[in-house]
């Protein structure tokens, strides 16, 4: 439903600088608005951004209040304290609601007689469900996933259509699993001492703790014997490979197409950008922050900031990029070194034979 800006702005409990009777019809980013949203701006020094944007009205900082009028919105404005928290508010008022599955077990689900199931708990069609599961209060569970036999599920959980989880697998309480994911395949190891590649022992599991999240098509292999762990809080971006044996801490972010070699271990808080690559039995310390597409092929300690291939701490590796922005004009320098020495030695050269 369309409201008006004096609406919004009480529901918000925001303060309304500008024509409270424009009609906001939805939301929408600054570049992409049309002319009847509200957009956000998070940045006040940033208020140029909106000149280009068809918005009708704009969410701001509360902080707008100290700038002077020059440089605020020429579009109606509401302040409030926390930007983005009201955007999400005003978005829901907009935005249809996401429909929510019956909490039933669908008459196409397959469920093996021994599953042991919570309240509320909620199986898609086409799903089938192993001997032995237990599925834990208030989870969601979409159509076409497969919970081999002596699955795990914590209350709250919800997994997305497609992922399948390997036997044993446990997943702890409110995680969200999205759709194509696998936990629990075999490990990439073999015993080649032989001529040929067989493949080695795969009597692990996967073992998730709370409020992880694992993106689409994301990957996760079982343990050798023990299990390949990821810590409570843990949050894993779309199409990343996580080996066999790892054991990643508590709050991780793993940023996309990252690759993660086997019996690698993280400690809390790490971040790694996108597309990193770290080879196996390393360790990352806590709160170490990998760039983009750093390929790690060695410990990295506490706190570290680490870019490149291979990896080294950031400054370090800043000042190897600085100079080698310098080669081609260092070249030139050489070339122009060496015919002037050449120069020389002809002189020199010259001299001598006169001498004689």
């Amino acid at each position: 439903m369309p409201k008006t800006l004096t609406e919004l702005a009480a529901l918000l409990h925001g303060l309304l600088v500008g024509d409270g009777g424009v009609i906001v019809g939805g939301v929408s980013p600054i570049h992409n608005a049309e002319p009847t949203d509200i957009t956000f701006l998070e940045n006040p020094e940033k208020v140029a951004l909106l000149e280009k944007s068809n918005a009708c009205a704009v969410i701001v900082s509360k902080s707008m209040e100290t700038f002077p009028e020059s440089r605020r919105p020429r579009i109606p404005y509401i302040m409030v304290e926390q930007v983005l928290p009201s955007f999400e508010t005003a978005a829901r008022l907009f935005l249809p609601e996401p429909v929510v599955l019956a909490r039933t077990v669908s008459p196409d689900a397959t469920v093996a007689a021994s599953v042991r199931m919570g309240k509320n708990v909620s199986i898609g069609p086409h799903c089938v469900v192993g001997e032995n599961v237990e599925i834990g209060d208030d989870c969601t569970i979409y159509g076409g996933v497969h919970l081999f036999e002596h699955c795990r599920v914590g209350e709250g959980t919800t997994i997305y259509p497609n992922a399948v989880l390997y036997e044993n697998t446990v997943v702890g309480k409110n995680c969200i699993i999205h759709s194509n994911v696998v936990l629990g395949a075999f490990g990439f190891g073999y015993d080649s001492s032989k001529g040929i590649h067989k493949l080695s022992s795969q009597m692990g599991n996967v073992v998730l703790g709370d409020f992880v999240e694992i993106g689409a098509c994301s990957t996760i292999d079982r343990g050798t014997y023990g299990s390949t762990k990821i810590g409570e809080g843990t949050k894993i971006d779309n199409l990343v490979m996580i080996a066999h044996n790892c054991k990643i801490g508590k709050h991780n972010l793993i940023c996309a197409h990252t690759g993660i070699a086997g019996s690698t271990t993280t400690g809390d808080y790490v971040v790694m950008a996108g597309r990193v690559g770290v080879r196996d039995h390393v360790h990352i310390g806590n709160r170490a922050v990998l760039g983009a597409m750093a390929g790690i092929m060695g410990d990295v300690p506490e706190d570290a900031r680490w870019v490149g291939i291979p990896a080294t701490p950031e400054k370090e590796q800043m000042k190897k990029l600085v100079a080698f922005a310098k080669l081609p004009d260092m070249r030139k320098e050489l070339k122009q070194l060496q015919q002037q020495v050449a120069e020389l030695e002809r002189q020199v050269g010259v001299k001598s034979e006169g001498a004689t």
